[in-house]
């Protein structure tokens, strides 16, 4: 299950398509219109889309917003200005993992995105549960249709997939052996120690030591130690011929 984008009375053809655009870029496939402004279809969004036009295809199109809600036991609408309302206020990665769960349990979930001049209407806002409010700079507090849907829209990939914050791409990844950083590292000394690089003796231990944890803690791959060798023995042989 996902939930549904209702762009609420999008006045630019352009947006429609890129906010599509978003949509699937992150698997999200159910998009609602609520009285587009220059009707639709719309040839502009078809060409913005750019591989996305399913999802325009597919698109509900809406007469106002009570209408295209009807079947949502959830709404969450975006606006970044304050609105005299009392209402929870999440931040789109609160609401979308919110969302997800909403979902999980059976509930049918919109997120409400307002026209591009001035967002959504308190009419359309006191229709959701909740408001999604993006930290922006209140200086500039204001965001294009498409990058609204794309913001949301990212959110909720990473909470369905479980993506990471941080990862290790592994492609052609050969991770070094403990015994090949081993060897590493007593390359490393061996050449060093001859350069005199460990003085005073009564630190040596500790530069040694210091030295090991380096290698062990650097995610090194088989290339990264074959790499570290070759510049060593070059470097030897570079002062060899000086």
């Amino acid at each position: 299950m996902q939930p549904c984008f209702v762009l609420v009375r999008p006045q630019m053809g352009e947006n429609i398509g890129a906010s599509a655009r978003a949509m699937a870029n992150f698997g999200l496939g159910r998009m609602r219109l609520v009285d587009p402004r220059d009707g639709w279809p719309n040839p502009r969004a078809v060409a913005m889309a750019s591989g996305a036009g399913r999802i325009l295809d597919d698109a509900q199109v809406f007469a106002d917003v009570p209408e295209a809600i009807a079947d949502c036991t959830a709404v969450y609408a975006t606006t970044a200005r304050p609105r005299g309302l009392t209402k929870r206020v999440l931040a789109p990665e609160a609401a979308m993992c919110e969302a997800a769960a909403k979902l999980g349990a059976g509930e049918r979930v919109a997120v409400l995105f307002g026209p591009e001049r001035a967002g959504l209407e308190n009419d359309d806002i006191v229709r959701a549960d909740t408001i999604i409010s993006v930290p922006v700079d209140p200086a500039f507090p204001s965001l294009n249709l498409a990058q609204c849907v794309l913001l949301t829209a990212y959110e909720w990939r990473r909470h369905v997939t479980g993506d990471p914050t941080e990862r290790m791409d592994q492609s052609r990844i050969d991770p070094a052996a403990a015994i090949e950083i081993e060897k590493l590292g007593d390359h490393y000394e061996e050449v060093m120690d001859r350069a005199g690089f460990f003085f005073p003796e009564t630190k040596a231990p500790g530069m040694k030591l210091v030295m090991r944890n380096m290698w062990a803690r650097l995610p090194l791959t088989r290339a990264d130690v074959q790499l570290l060798h070759g510049v060593l023995r070059q470097l030897v042989r570079w002062k060899d011929r000086g």
